[in-house]
């Protein structure tokens, strides 16, 4: 029998809330991007998690435009917008902690950048005490 999670109980912040306002996005749009999400990030602040979806995918084949044949992998997807979820898990409930548009594809973070992100923020915390 497969292993299926039960549902997290959802926790919207009030910068959550104003941000998907702001946006335009719906809580069906920020559940979505979280049950499906295109590529998920450690987050910048502790303990979150970011996760992207583009807003709506289109497939660039790679051919001219008189050619007839389509070649299934020289397929490439590009989009123009991306959707952006930040949460945090607490025990059995998600906390959402801000929702945004980015206009434009971003690159996944490199292992270096996400070791100099957590280098800082070790020597912040050092210094705070």
């Amino acid at each position: 029998m497969p292993f299926i999670p039960k549902a997290r109980q959802v926790l919207w912040t009030r910068h959550a809330q104003a941000k998907m306002a702001f946006y335009k996005l719906s809580e069906q749009r920020v559940a979505r991007v979280m049950h499906s999400p295109k590529r998920t990030e450690e987050g910048v602040a502790p303990k979150t998690v970011a996760m992207m979806q583009p807003a709506s995918i289109k497939t660039m084949a790679g051919r001219p435009a008189f050619a007839k044949k389509v070649d299934e992998t020289s397929k490439k997807e590009t989009w123009s917008q991306e959707i952006w979820v930040m949460v945090q898990d607490l025990g059995k409930q998600r906390k959402i902690i801000s929702a945004w548009r980015y206009p434009g594809m971003t690159k996944p973070r490199s292992e270096d950048s996400l070791d100099l992100l957590r280098r800082e923020y070790r020597e912040f915390l050092a210094g705070k005490k």
